[in-house]
């Protein structure tokens, strides 16, 4: 890259740090003379940015908005990583690659001839995978929960589990996390009155509130590790479904930090849970001792009746 591009871009970058640099003082950061500082300040203008000047020995320089026609100015590092990434998630066929092969197509066409090989010499150097074929994330979507977790305004959206389960769901958006070629929404859900990670992906008809709310402390401080962690739960984990003639203040009380509870009348509830074995669910529902009906899994109820049967024949009944 030319010396006098590079003093344009550190000059660009230093602007952007401070709302007014005395020219002296900006001229003694780039190790130039006034009068090269003010040829740089010129060559920023051509490129459609707005840099004010005051006059005299005490004058300086302040940064404004641009014209919309600024060139893209990058160095050499941020042009091959910008065109990396685009190409990276111009795969597939979803409204997210077709935006991105886009951008990916003007930025190309905004560097310069050295930059523009360099990048495109790169990229067409990297194999990347497919994506995968059911994380679909429409840019609606995406859009709709990234300002809702911006502004702190709660979401409502239509919601499919991995097992099928279709609900609404009605949460304060915490933060995105982009893992494994997928987006989810660390969130906490006000009706389970507990954090959940949602699948960007498997939401639908998305609706921001109007109200704000006020943020509560984070899960955890990495969120991108904590969302790591609750997909290896997700993986080895049973999702223990029951219901049971037990009112569900009575199961709250007894095992809310473990458990969720869903009202269904004044003395039956459902109880979801995620076990990595059966021995948990098995001790909930016996030291309960009502009457109950697992809805899922099937191998749970397979368990069940296995050990009735074990019992059975244990105490020669």
């Amino acid at each position: 890259m030319a010396d006098t591009t590079a003093r344009a871009l550190r000059l660009l970058s230093l602007l952007q740090r401070r709302r007014y640099w005395p020219g002296a003082e900006l001229a003694a950061r780039l190790q130039v003379s006034d009068r090269t500082l003010r040829r740089d300040v010129d060559r920023l203008r051509e490129l459609g940015y707005t840099v004010a000047a005051d006059r005299g020995v005490a004058g300086g320089y302040r940064l404004g908005g641009s014209t919309g026609d600024t060139a893209l100015l990058l160095d050499d590092d941020e042009a091959i990583a910008l065109a990396v990434a685009l190409h990276s998630a111009a795969r597939g066929t979803s409204d997210l690659a077709e935006a991105s092969l886009g951008a990916l197509t003007k930025v190309l066409s905004t560097l310069g001839p050295a930059q523009r090989r360099r990048a495109e010499t790169v990229r067409s150097a990297v194999a990347v995978g497919s994506p995968t074929g059911d994380a679909t994330v429409r840019l609606s979507v995406l859009d709709a929960v990234a300002t809702a977790c911006r502004d702190h305004v709660r979401l409502s959206f239509d919601y499919v589990a991995g097992d099928g389960t279709a609900s609404t769901r009605y949460v304060e958006p915490c933060q995105l996390v982009a893992r494994s070629d997928r987006w989810y929404l660390v969130a906490y859900d006000t009706d389970r009155a507990d954090w959940r990670t949602f699948r960007v992906d498997r939401m639908e008809q998305p609706a921001l509130a109007r109200n704000r709310f006020v943020p509560r402390p984070p899960p955890a401080t990495d969120l991108s590790d904590y969302v790591g962690h609750r997909m290896r739960e997700l993986q080895v984990a049973h999702r223990v479904v029951v219901e049971v003639e037990v009112a569900a203040d009575q199961v709250r009380d007894a095992y809310g930090t473990w458990v969720t509870v869903f009202d269904l009348g004044p003395s039956r509830c459902r109880i979801e849970m995620d076990a990595d074995s059966f021995l948990w669910p098995t001790h909930l529902v016996a030291n309960l001792r009502a009457p109950f009906t697992v809805l899922g899994p099937p191998e749970f109820h397979a368990h069940l009746q296995s050990l009735a049967r074990h019992l059975t024949d244990s105490t020669g009944s």
